[in-house]
C-alpha cells in the first residue's frame, strides 16, 4: 500500500529541562540526564508516607521518587491571545496550560498565528489518569464533606482548601475541544490513550486524515499532565516502575520505566501541499 508523504513544518514542546525544540536537542547532543527528585510538595503529602523499600511488597506505596518534571514553564505561557477568554484559561489545570502552549507554539513555528480559516484538525495522545487539578478538586470536596468530624485547628484549615473549578474533573478528551475552541480550529479535536503507544498512533490518524481528505493541517502530538503521585504509585503496584530510579530503554540492565511529564506538537501537511506553499519543513513521514 503507498504512502503519501507527510511534510512536518511545526514542532514544540515543553519537557523537563527543555521549553522547546531547540533546549530539548541541545540537551540530548550533551548527554543531559534529565531525571531528578520529586520536586518538594509535588505529591501534596509527606513523601515518607508513600515510600518503601520495593523488597517490602507493601500497598500504595513507590520505592521510587525520580521523575521528568517541567519547571520554568511560568516564564514562557501567556494566557492572552486565544479565541476563549483568558479568565477561563486560568480556570485550567497545568495540563491544558502545557496543551495551549505547545499547541500555538507549533502552528507559530508553521507559521500560522492560529488555525482560523484552514482545515485543520487536532489528535493527541493523553494519558488519562487523574490530572493534579483533578486530584485537588476530588481532595477538595472529601475535605468538605469530613470538615464537621475534625477536632484540631489544623484539619479545619485544611477542609477549607482552595477548590479548582469543576471543569477540570475532565481530563481525557476534553482538553482537546478547549485546543481548538481556542486556536479557531473546525477539522476535528480528539485525545486518544494507547499507553505508551498513544503519540505514535496519533501521529498515524493525522496521517490518515490528511490522507483522506478531511483536513489539510493536523496538528498531532501527546501530553501526559496526570498526578505524579498516582503514576508513581501505579507502575509500583505493576511492578514496572525503574528498582534503581534510571531509565535505561533497551540496555541489559534496564530495570523499569521512570515517568515523566509534558507535551509536544507537530504541524503535518501533505508534503506537496507543504512544498507548494513553500513551508519550512522539518522532516518528511513516508510510513508509519
Amino acid at each position: 500500500m503507498s504512502f503519501e508523504p507527510i511534510a512536518i513544518v511545526g514542532q514544540s514542546c515543553v519537557l523537563p529541562g527543555a521549553l522547546n525544540p531547540e533546549e530539548l536537542w541541545d540537551k540530548i547532543a550533551a548527554g543531559k540526564n534529565l531525571l531528578s527528585t520529586v520536586p518538594e510538595g509535588y505529591w501534596r503529602t509527606d513523601p515518607n508516607l508513600v515510600m518503601s523499600d520495593y523488597r517490602q511488597n507493601a500497598r500504595d506505596i513507590t520505592w521510587c521518587d525520580q521523575g521528568g518534571y517541567v519547571s520554568g514553564f511560568e516564564s514562557v505561557f501567556h494566557s492572552g491571545g486565544f479565541a476563549i477568554p483568558e479568565e477561563e484559561i486560568m480556570q485550567y489545570g497545568r495540563l491544558v496550560h502545557w496543551l495551549l502552549h505547545t499547541s500555538r507554539e507549533a502552528l507559530n513555528d508553521a507559521g500560522y498565528q492560529n488555525a482560523k480559516g484552514l482545515n485543520a484538525g487536532i489528535v493527541f495522545g493523553n494519558l488519562s489518569y487523574p490530572s493534579p487539578t483533578m486530584s485537588e478538586f476530588a481532595e477538595s470536596i472529601w475535605l468538605d464533606a469530613q470538615a464537621g468530624n475534625f477536632l484540631d485547628g489544623k484539619a479545619r484549615q485544611l477542609a477549607k482548601v482552595k477548590k479548582p473549578h469543576e471543569i477540570n474533573r475532565f481530563m481525557s478528551g476534553l482538553p482537546a475541544h478547549i485546543v481548538a475552541r481556542a486556536l479557531d480550529m473546525n477539522g476535528g479535536a480528539f485525545a486518544i490513550d494507547a499507553a505508551c503507544a498513544s503519540s505514535l498512533f496519533a501521529m498515524k490518524i493525522a496521517c490518515d486524515k490528511l490522507h483522506d481528505r478531511k483536513a489539510d493541517l493536523m496538528l498531532a502530538g501527546g501530553v501526559q499532565g496526570s498526578d505524579d503521585l498516582i503514576i508513581h504509585i501505579g507502575f509500583c503496584t505493576l511492578q514496572a516502575m525503574s528498582q534503581t530510579g534510571r531509565s535505561r530503554p533497551f540496555h541489559k540492565n534496564a530495570d523499569g520505566l521512570v515517568p515523566a511529564e509534558g507535551g509536544g506538537f507537530l504541524v503535518l501537511k501533505r508534503l506537496a501541499d507543504a512544498v507548494k506553499a513553500g513551508d519550512k519543513i522539518h522532516g518528511v513521514i513516508r510510513a508509519i
